[in-house]
């Protein structure tokens, strides 16, 4: 599986920058071409922080000589008030890059902090909290991380690392049994997940071999059906409108998973905040 999630980190920056500055900072460009400042990012929230190498990218890509000390890491936990960062350097490539670095500390310390959040409600359980490939365009592989940054793990990045036939691919194929069989006949390095709807679609998931069976929206009562009749032969992931208050109670089913489309959909930004020293 492909995990790295510095792949595009570059890539990413520069499309962020360009679409901020395009032919130019006008603002910052009134300033002196030698004025010099030093600046602190302090967050205004309870956080777990993630996203520094991306604010770094942003400064480094503008100017190598504004200089970053870092007081946190990523994965740590802060309180509102708290000083992440100073900088200290040229004045306007700080002010030109302060938004888009802004924007990716905030956009994945957000994201992180979700991720948190979610995780510590299924401590004592065997049940591991998934994310989705209900992403931010552009920042997929940024997001994953972040999840991981907070206690999540990853389900598959793409369309490349996993199989998961859901009711379409199913339909199309005629069957779970003809999906599964073409799956495992054509890619047998890669796990084979498969969506049920039903205990008829589970038994059948089972019989085909399925590695990952996902449960769509099925009720408590379900779930619990569902582990005593999969007896282990596959992993269970459960799935559908989970949110922290109903996460624990899904967890204590049984399953071995429960995706959550919220942890990256749903990102609430931390506010953070960037001012300058006297």
């Amino acid at each position: 599986m492909k995990n790295n999630p510095f792949t595009y980190l570059d890539e990413i920056v520069q499309l962020a920058l360009r679409e901020d500055i395009e032919s130019g900072d006008v603002t910052a460009s009134l300033l002196p071409e030698n004025a010099r400042s030093k600046t602190r990012v302090i967050t205004r929230e309870k956080a777990v922080i993630c996203g520094i190498p991306w604010f770094n990218h942003v400064f480094k890509t503008l100017d190598e000589n504004i200089h970053i000390e870092w007081f946190v890491h990523d994965g740590d936990h802060v309180e509102p008030d708290q000083e992440l960062v100073r900088l200290d350097g040229p004045t306007r490539p700080i002010l030109t890059g302060e938004r888009t670095a802004l924007n990716f500390l905030q956009t994945l310390s957000g994201t992180a902090t979700t991720a948190y959040e979610y995780a510590r409600q299924l401590k004592g359980t065997k049940t591991k909290l998934l994310d989705t490939r209900k992403t931010i365009p552009g920042l997929r592989e940024a997001q994953k991380y972040a999840v991981r940054t907070g206690g999540g793990k990853n389900h598959r990045i793409g369309l490349y690392d996993g199989i998961l036939l859901k009711e379409n691919h199913i339909d199309a194929a005629g069957s779970i049994t003809n999906a599964v069989s073409e799956a495992k006949k054509r890619y047998p390095e890669i796990p084979v997940e498969v969506e049920v709807e039903t205990m008829k679609q589970l038994e059948e998931a089972i019989h085909a071999g399925a590695d990952i069976i996902m449960l769509d929206n099925f009720d408590h009562a379900q779930m619990k059906k569902a582990v005593i009749i999969t007896a282990g032969r596959a992993k269970l992931e459960a799935s559908g409108g989970f949110d922290k208050e109903t996460l624990r109670a899904a967890a204590e089913t049984g399953v071995d998973y429960i995706s959550v489309g919220a942890l990256t959909k749903h990102v609430t930004a931390i506010d953070l905040s960037m001012r300058f020293l006297d």
